[in-house]
């Protein structure tokens, strides 16, 4: 090997000859000179230096040969980089892309760049920018990542880019803290290409799961949660389902998503339903690819014991993002799934802060989508026990009626919107869970005490003015369970929306808002759908127990004596009921039951006395009001 670089500048590095070689150290030592040179004015050797970096075609063997050794020659010369005058060939640098070269000239340039980073903070944001660019590859390489050699190309820059990350957060400690910027302004807007933003997201969740996660982890998180939103709200949704107030919500569904399907026919039926709507609608197919890559990631997170610090993390973009966001249609379902996936924690835990904004909040219309999020969560998760949900009930009930005693006046859907939005929930939560209660005596008891039904007839007259279709099935539930005093001039089947309704949902229609109605996407769907409850499961028993109370009101009976021998038999069933609980120990008390009251703050009142049928009781040992967790300042 002996022939000097100089000695190459009369002709192209990619003119190369066989039987040209020079030394590594030659190289160096002629690398270095023309970095030297180009401070001095003499840009000859230094403009073929910066050649050498801008191929843009197929290399030969030797071209990715002198590549590669002219990498690691800067490498050890960035000492002699000055960024002003050797700005052309920082950029050069900085525009290689790792998906252009094989994995040897991939390790010099990753090598170099790591250099770079550690010689001085004026290359630090530059080498960031670089690596992460390097998150997506150029467009030609889209249809070649559809192929195993594609994927094994993926695999082999993104290990090397996250591996640099890594090296770069350990020399240049306060790096992490530039690269949230960085990777927050290359985000891919809701317009680019599906693969391309689903790449930049997944290697985003992987910085969160990484080595410099703890310093950066929050914020990708967050970041991903905002796009899921900026897609979310790209969805017209208006023109999806059209609110049509002549039909119930609980209609609309069971005309559309007839619950989990058990055969094909039915699944096709509901595939065919949601393709009328999503077929062709590349925002919501992107929302769904992002929302399973999130959901992935939530279940790895749970798998390594990390779930409960990634979940504080969504649970903070929930209350700063998706909380606010006008009726978000799917991506608050990523909350559903992670809550799935630990009941006792992530569960408890968002129905808390739920319940404490409620009650908490300064701003009447977070109130009012906190308690919404709330009774579709109750009424949706199968994995909430009725334990659970007679407990959150009982806070619920306990706020609206201490709002009641404070009220003296009618209805006014404007001023008492609050209120109604909590009496709505509590109406709606029932109606899908009614019969998991009353079939457990004990929370049968604790749901009749709660004194439902003296809210329900209050002055402010929350059945006239919250949603008819809810007000209906709730009525019709109730007087199923035959646990309420239900007031016989409801129980009418198509109860018009009148002015008090339509007031109380507003413009917004903030009273048709339940977060989590069934998911339309498609493939998201399979992560929700074994821990979903759909109303078409709970209809059908209400159904048949409304058969076996007209048969019994045939028989002569009006509906004013059914309704007073039913609510005695009812209120000396409960007599019995409580009773019993009282006189035999805690073992009838679940472990469900005994965990949710400990992560509520549940601690037994005093003894008291109360009216029972009309008649005064023994004392009975009551579980006390809620108390929040936290405050809601803290929230």
């Amino acid at each position: 090997m002996g022939v000097e670089l100089a000695a190459e500048q009369a002709r192209s590095y990619g003119d190369l000859k066989d039987d040209v070689n020079i030394t590594d150290s030659e190289l160096d030592k002629s690398v270095r000179n023309a970095l030297k040179h180009a401070l001095e004015g003499d840009y000859d050797s230094y403009n073929h230096l910066v050649g050498t970096m801008h191929h843009s075609e197929r290399l030969h063997p030797d071209e990715v040969a002198l590549l590669e050794t002219c990498l690691k020659s800067l490498r050890g010369a960035v000492s002699c980089i000055d960024v002003v005058h050797h700005r052309s060939l920082l950029a050069a640098i900085f525009g290689m892309s790792l998906w252009n070269y094989d994995t040897h000239v991939m390790d010099a340039l990753v090598g170099l760049v790591t250099s770079l980073a550690a010689s001085s903070p004026q290359y630090v944001d530059l080498c960031l920018d670089m690596l992460v660019s390097n998150f997506l590859p150029p467009y030609s390489f889209l249809e070649l990542l559809k192929q195993p050699r594609g994927i094994i190309r993926k695999d082999q820059v993104l290990d090397r880019v996250h591996s640099t990350l890594k090296d770069i957060a350990h020399l240049v400690p306060l790096s992490p803290l530039r690269l949230e910027k960085v990777v927050r302004e290359r985000m891919p807007n809701i317009y680019t290409k599906e693969p391309l933003i689903v790449m930049y997201v997944e290697n985003m969740l992987r910085l969160e799961s990484g080595v410099i996660g703890e310093l950066v982890g929050s914020t990708m998180l967050m970041a991903v949660v905002d796009r899921l939103i900026d897609l979310d709200v790209e969805i017209a949704w208006d023109d999806i389902l059209q609110d049509d107030f002549s039909k119930g919500i609980f209609q609309m569904e069971l005309e559309g998503l007839e619950g989990p399907a058990d055969d094909d026919g039915d699944e096709l039926q509901r595939n065919d339903w949601i393709e009328r709507f999503f077929g062709g609608n590349l925002v919501a197919e992107k929302l769904d690819s992002l929302m399973v890559l999130v959901f992935g990631h939530l279940k790895s997170s749970y798998e390594n014991g990390r779930l409960e610090q990634v979940f504080d993390t969504l649970l903070q973009s929930f209350h700063k993002t998706v909380l606010t966001v006008y009726k978000s249609k799917f991506a608050q379902f990523v909350m559903f799934y992670a809550c799935s996936l630990d009941p006792d924690n992530c569960g408890t835990n968002f129905a808390v802060t739920l319940v404490n904004i409620f009650e908490g909040s300064s701003y009447p219309e977070w109130r009012m989508s906190a308690v919404a999020y709330l009774a579709s969560y109750l009424s949706r998760a199968k994995f909430v026990s009725a334990s659970f949900v007679v407990s959150v009930l009982e806070r619920l009930v306990n706020w609206c009626s201490d709002y009641c005693k404070n009220q003296h006046g009618e209805s006014n859907p404007k001023a008492h919107k609050v209120f109604y939005a909590g009496c709505q929930a509590i109406m709606y939560v029932l109606c899908f869970r009614m019969r998991s209660i009353v079939a457990i005596p004990r929370l049968r008891s604790q749901l009749f005490l709660l004194r439902i039904d003296d809210i329900l007839r209050h002055p402010l007259n929350p059945l006239k003015v919250c949603l008819p279709s809810i007000v209906e099935e709730f009525l019709r539930v109730a007087k199923s369970s035959h646990l309420f005093n239900v007031p016989q001039n409801f129980v009418s089947d198509g109860l018009l929306e009148s002015e008090l309704s339509m007031t109380f949902g507003g413009l917004d229609r903030l009273d048709m808002f339940f977060p989590f109605d069934p998911c339309l996407l498609k493939k998201s769907d399979r992560f929700i759908r074994p821990n979903f409850v759909y109303w078409s499961m709970v209809r059908s028993t209400y159904e048949e127990e409304e058969d076996d109370d007209d048969d019994d009101d045939d028989e002569g009976n009006s509906d004013e004596d059914v309704a007073e021998v039913s609510n005695a038999s009812n209120r000396a069933r409960m007599v019995d009921d409580v009773g019993r609980s009282i006189d035999e120990e805690d073992s009838d008390i679940d472990e469900d039951f005994e965990y949710s009251l400990n992560r509520m703050s549940i601690t037994p009142k005093n003894p008291t006395a109360f009216w029972l049928g009309g008649k005064l009781r023994d004392s009975v040992q009551m579980p006390s009001r809620i108390r929040p967790s936290t405050s809601p300042e803290s929230l």
